[in-house]
């Protein structure tokens, strides 16, 4: 049982990252693609607003994450 695990551990472990992005469009090096411009992304929404947001597109983002939460307190 314990072969077996260690086995397992050492086959995920070939399972790295690799830094790719989920949508082509999320890279920044698509966004002037023509499948990444409306109104091509706009159907399916992946456009690069749509995934990374407006102000990391334009580039006033510092980097941060913001995170909002809907609803009311009460």
């Amino acid at each position: 049982m314990k072969k077996i695990l260690l086995v397992g551990l050492l086959l995920l472990t070939g399972c790295g990252y690799e830094g790719s992005y989920r949508y082509p469009c999320q890279n920044p090096v698509n966004w002037e693609k023509a499948e990444c411009k409306p109104p091509i992304c706009t159907v399916n929404g992946a456009c690069p607003v749509d995934l990374v947001g407006e102000d990391a597109v334009n580039g006033t983002t510092d980097g941060s994450t913001v995170t909002t939460e809907g609803g009311t307190n009460g």
